[in-house]
């Protein structure tokens, strides 16, 4: 397979960016597209030019580092997929393909397509502990909790913090992610004590980081390779109203 890439590339956070135009031959359709990427550089190393930017670490759909926004898509065309588990059969041959960084105010790009994602590493940090000791797993295991409540607890712990969610609003907004890191110990008896006081500081943490406000077009439910729900996002906002209306009450 051949493909023509259009890629964003910028030296660093200061410079003005561009797209670079790049034709790539012999590309099998079983290669990753961070593996296409990978043959592209070894051709710009062979050719004494500067290789592309790019970032990954487990290349298995784990870690949430990759991302790149692909032909107008966060990871791509493929459903419930990290950019690092697109294969390039899933473009046709001679494609035009498009890649981009993460366009968001809180997610800068530091060079070509690598952004700094540590704005959710700031917003995780103001969520805080959970001051329970849940001793041994035996002794927590005694406490009852329904599996409903722990498969969506589960459900809202996948979250990979890859940053799609943002890049695939148009408001650029966090809520998906805050809200399934809030959920995921929400739900769960161990996270009550600092529920309120989580929620508080994890979305102040994310208006100071620049996110923008959620207006549920559900872009980022769909580009989420994790699946998470829009659910989270209303329990959040319910949780919030909450501490706002008790502390006007006091």
């Amino acid at each position: 397979m051949k493909f023509k890439l259009m890629i964003w590339r910028q030296q660093d956070p200061k410079s003005k960016g561009k797209f670079v135009t790049y034709e790539i031959t012999n590309i099998s359709p079983d290669m990753s597209f961070l593996e296409m990427l990978d043959v592209l550089n070894e051709e710009l190393t062979k050719n004494g030019e500067d290789t592309i930017a790019f970032s990954h670490d487990c290349r298995e759909g784990i870690c949430g580092s990759c991302g790149i926004y692909i032909n107008g898509r966060a990871h791509g065309p493929s459903k419930a997929t990290t950019t690092c588990q697109l294969y390039m059969r899933n473009f046709t041959d001679n494609e035009t393909i498009v890649c981009e960084p993460w366009r968001a105010k809180g997610f800068p790009v530091i060079k070509d397509l690598v952004v700094d994602k540590s704005a959710f590493d700031r917003i995780l940090r103001c969520g805080g502990y959970v001051s329970v000791n849940t001793g041994s797993a035996p002794d927590a295991n005694l406490i009852p909790i329904s599996k409903k409540t722990a498969d969506e607890a589960f459900d809202a712990a996948a979250c990979i913090g890859c940053g799609a969610c943002v890049a695939a609003c148009k408001n650029a907004s966090a809520m998906l992610f805050v809200s399934a890191k809030v959920s995921h110990l929400a739900l769960l008896p161990q996270g009550y004590p600092e529920k309120h006081e989580r929620v508080m500081n994890m979305i102040s943490a994310m208006d100071k980081e620049g996110f923008g406000n959620c207006t549920n077009t559900g872009a980022c439910e769909a580009e989420c390779p994790k699946q998470i729900s829009l659910s989270h996002i209303a329990r959040l906002n319910r949780n919030f109203i909450s501490v706002v209306v008790t502390s006007k009450d006091k």
